[in-house]
């Protein structure tokens, strides 16, 4: 391959990547399928994937176009060379509001379309549920469709020309009227009307195999039409002109109950006479909370709009009345709508996992029978599911009788790969006896391909060949789909990993403590791939500040599965490249909450760092700030802080000293507090309060470098009445006596003092074995805690979210870890439970900032939300990531991403806010970074509380 990789490095002025990462990360796409290619290639322009097919034609290599790789079907993968059309060719080269058109390029993310239009009052139709990161090509080659398809079509619908290359490097502009057409085209289909006329089922979703009938002259001989749905196999698309829609002004959306599936399916077509935008269903076992859904068991999205608000409510209000339903509700908020939205937008991630954890596949993801006859085929289907012994959640778009599932396959097994294909192939059967289509939105791939004979028979799949041929006679173009398809059971991604369990440090619950489990929960939905933060969104800031894969959730998710397959990536724990992937990664734990199948990559991240360095020598921030309550607590125990802090403040001796320590010369060294919150508690005398007792949890960051915060949240917890104590600071010795709680005297005298700790510069850095030694010690401390009914009050949310989640996962053989976990409250946490009747200070006025990234990952804010509304502290806090996430943006090479990832939503927000706003950040990092780039002083919310405590605005009180 070194000759290939040589001419197109001489021959392309894009990007080519023959390194074992870049081959890596495009394995797979989001299905069950794995390929490994020789490279990748992303090409600047049309010419260059001329002169690429020029070069691989030559050297007889496949070229196979992907786009945002979440295809389902394993289409996107390939043995040759991989075109990434998403680094360069992703314009939007024109858009003709007048003509309603666009002209895009085959990288272009479909949200940035839609952007780009609405301010014309224009969208494109089709928007599949990955919207925030598939990509018009992708769109194209699948003849993609989503929940708007009722109204607006497919892809297909809203195609005007496409400029393709042929495999050998031809350009054609296709279109209507045979525009486009290459050599022999016509003549074979005009062949063959009959068979064009009547062996294609009419079907708002008949996606699989070509759409040969396209080319019929009553149908226009629409030429661009019958290219989507290729996949790839017939041309590489390098432009399109594309139609757009007018978006209504006002939307509504009717959410239907029923009383099951089937219900809601029998309705769904009785529905589309209104004409409705959207008719979605999903049954209650996909559904992890039904709190915000109408009464029911089933239910509908039906979307309505109109030029206003009450238009559009009139005609969902007319839908519910038409419609037998169990319950309804009608929602015109847009917020509750886009939160009600998520719930089905998320199904393609939830959808994997059973109720009891078991994992769920793709391969039957979308077949499409008549709406008419959905009912009567789901019945039939659930069946065939238990009939298999199989379980499986239906969802999609009832109103055109298409239908997602994931089933749970065991696709590990000989055995299992066997009922896989039996049920395939049974399935197969059933669609086409009820008029279907295999495929309804996703295309065959390698999944469905192999199946078509069913649908279409013999003659007309080899019509598809024929027509292969004239397009490609090479086969050139991501060969194995469509025509003389690979096997539905052969080259699963599952296939390559171990079937003995990875010895790990953590417990990995979630998934029966399986590493090689916990890798595939990324099944390659790419949510992780968004290049703007929605909401209070956090994932994935590193591959917002970078647009590089590798940088990526699933990039490295990617990297890792290729780690324990051995193939790609074949040093294991000691790869370079799964390092470098997961060096930019800044631990926010966004994708354990925003990922819809949980991927934890900061835990893998850990689990990483601890192999890779396993007896070897340490990058140097490991051990300056990775051990950062240990030399803390020495400055502490000499009372050399200001010592310290005149040293860093000495340009030349901060200057070696940040270099020794592996730390981001453009950064400065945090100032240390003259008095530790420890040594101010042990001064202060006797507390006040006579509720509830509640342990206040000293973390390193609270105890040695902003000891107000716990000064403010101690003044706090007594104006609400509650007792505030500090954990033990006495580790006992020996066994308890007596009463099996008294200790001897021995055991006073040989008892040793320590401080609690989190552990959570230990984990962060992957020094694994000393963060278990810290913990258990901790443990130690805590038993008398944990003896009582006190919760424990964490202040700095990094801390509490490692408490939390780090400790039990990390200690999972220690029951004590869990006890102490389930004990962790944050500050609002503790003032809704043990102060309910307590009101705060109204301090009226704006708030900003953000959410701290654990916080929204593992903690939750509602109880923040509610004090300070409570408060009076008005606004919502951005999403996103700070970029300082504890020692990341410390690190050397670090700095300019963290200071990306903090210009992406909080340096703006402070920015632009009013000058009498609140600027609340609950973390230390989150601090540092509005205090080192932005001169701005952020605060904890305890200490706004004790502000407003101290300045007489006590809040009535309930009695």
């Amino acid at each position: 391959m070194s000759d290939l990789e040589a001419e197109l490095r001489k021959a392309v002025r894009g990007d080519v990547g023959f390194d074992v990462t870049s081959r890596a990360l495009v394995t797979m796409d989001a299905s069950n399928y794995r390929r490994v290619p020789v490279g990748v290639v992303a090409p600047r322009d049309a010419e260059d994937v001329a002169a690429v097919l020029e070069v691989c034609r030559a050297h007889g290599v496949p070229v196979v176009a992907r786009g945002g790789g979440t295809s389902i079907a394993g289409q996107a993968t390939g043995t040759g060379v991989v075109l990434d059309f998403t680094r360069y060719m992703n314009r939007l080269v024109a858009l003709d509001a007048g003509a309603r058109t666009a002209v895009v390029q085959p990288g272009l993310v479909l949200d940035r379309l839609q952007e780009a239009a609405a301010p014309h009052g224009l969208r494109f139709g089709p928007d599949p549920s990955t919207h925030s990161r598939c990509t018009l090509g992708g769109m194209i080659g699948n003849n993609s469709c989503g929940s708007h398809s009722v109204a607006w079509g497919t892809t297909a619908d809203n195609v005007r020309e496409l400029d393709v290359l042929t495999a050998r490097g031809q350009p054609l502009r296709l279109g209507q009227g045979w525009a486009g057409a290459p050599d022999g085209l016509r003549a074979l289909a005009e062949g063959e009307l009959a068979r064009l006329r009547t062996g294609f089922p009419e079907l708002p979703r008949r996606i699989s195999g070509y759409a040969l009938d396209a080319l019929l002259p009553e149908k226009g001989a629409d030429v661009a039409r019958s290219f989507c749905g290729s996949e790839g196999t017939l041309g590489v698309l390098t432009k399109a002109v594309v139609s757009l829609v007018e978006a209504p002004r006002a939307r509504a959306l009717a959410v239907l109950g029923y009383a099951d599936e089937g219900a809601a399916a029998e309705s769904a077509a009785g529905l589309l006479p209104y004409g409705p935008l959207t008719v979605e269903g999903m049954a209650a076992d996909l559904v992890r909370s039904a709190a915000e859904l109408p009464r029911g068991r089933a239910w509908l999205f039906v979307e309505t709009g109109g030029e206003s608000a009450g238009e559009a409510r009139a005609r969902a209000e007319t839908i519910v009345r038409a419609a037998d339903v169990v319950d309804a509700r009608v929602v015109t908020d847009g917020a509750a709508q886009r939160a009600l939205w998520r719930i089905r937008e998320d199904a393609s991630g939830t959808a994997t996992r059973m109720p009891d954890g078991t994992e769920a596949w793709p391969g039957w993801e979308d077949c499409a029978v008549p709406p008419a006859r959905l009912g009567a085929y789901l019945r039939d289907f659930r069946a065939l599911l238990t009939a298999h012994g199989l379980r499986g959640a239906p969802y999609g778009h009832f109103g055109d009788g298409c239908i997602h599932v994931r089933i749970d396959f065991d696709l590990l097994t000989e055995a299992g790969v066997g009922r896989f294909r039996r049920f395939s192939e049974e399935l197969a059967d059933l669609v086409v006896a009820y008029g279907g289509s295999l495929s309804g939105e996703h295309g065959d791939g390698q999944a469905r391909a192999e199946l078509l004979p069913r649908m279409y028979g013999d003659e007309t799949v080899a019509l598809f060949e024929r027509v292969k041929a004239v397009w490609d006679p090479d086969d050139l173009l991501n060969p194995g789909m469509l025509v003389r398809p690979a096997p539905l059971d052969s080259g699963l991604r599952f296939a390559v990993l171990p079937r003995e369990p990875v010895d790990v440090a953590f417990g990995y619950p979630g998934d029966g403590g399986d590493f090689t489990a916990a890798v595939r929960r990324c099944v390659g939905v790419a949510k992780c791939r968004t290049t703007t933060a929605s909401g209070p969104a956090v994932m994935c800031p590193s591959y917002r500040a970078t647009g590089e894969e590798r940088h990526s959730t699933r990039g490295r998710a990617r990297l890792l599965h290729e780690m324990l397959a051995g193939e790609v990536v074949t040093d294991g724990w000691r790869s370079e490249e799964v390092r470098e992937a997961l060096d930019l990664c800044l631990s926010c734990k966004g994708c354990r909450s925003d990922c819809p199948v949980e991927v934890d990559m900061a835990t893998y991240k850990a689990e990483f760092l601890h192999h890779h360095y396993a007896g070897r020598r340490r990058p140097a921030a490991h051990y300056s700030m990775g051990r950062l309550p240990v030399w803390l607590r020495w400055v502490s125990r000499t009372r050399t802080a200001p010592l310290v802090n005149a040293l860093a403040g000495v340009r030349p001796l901060a200057w070696v000293a940040k270099r020794v320590g592996g730390i981001a010369v453009e950064r400065d060294i945090p100032r240390l507090a003259g008095e530790t919150f420890s040594r101010w508690w042990r001064g202060r005398g006797p507390g006040g309060g006579s509720g509830d007792l509640v342990v206040l949890w000293p973390d390193t960051f609270t105890e040695h470098l902003s000891p107000s915060v716990g000064r403010a949240a101690v003044r706090v917890l007594e104006a609400a009445g509650l007792r505030v104590a500090l954990p033990p600071t006495l580790r006992m010795r020996g066994r308890p006596v007596g009463d099996g709680r008294s200790r001897s005297a021995a055991a006073l005298l040989t008892a040793r003092r320590g401080r609690v700790c989190c552990g959570l510069t230990y984990v962060s850095t992957g020094q694994l074995d000393h963060a278990r030694v810290v913990l258990r010690r901790t443990l130690d401390l805590m038993e008398p805690v944990l003896d009582t009914d006190a919760p424990v009050v964490v202040l700095e949310p990094s801390c509490a979210a490692a408490l939390r989640s780090d400790l039990p996962e990390l200690l999972h053989d220690d029951p004590r870890a869990a006890r102490l976990a389930a004990r962790v409250l944050t500050f609002a946490e503790t003032l809704e439970r043990h102060a309910p009747g307590w009101r705060p200070p109204r301090l009226d006025r704006p708030a900003v900032g953000q959410t701290h990234c654990h916080q929204h990952a593992v903690l939750g804010d509602t109880a923040d939300r509610g004090l300070r509304e409570a408060a009076g502290l008005d606004g919502e806090l951005t999403g996103g990531c700070c970029g300082l996430a504890g020692n990341f943006g410390f690190e050397e090479g670090h700095f300019e991403v963290s200071t990306t990832c903090a210009e992406e939503q909080l340096l703006p927000s402070v920015r632009a806010a009013d000058p009498s706003a609140v600027v609340l950040a609950d973390g230390f990092s989150c601090r540092t970074q509005l205090e080192q780039l932005a001169g701005v002083r952020g605060r904890h919310l305890a200490e706004v509380l004790a502000e407003g405590l101290d300045e007489g605005l006590d809040g009535p009180r309930e009695r």
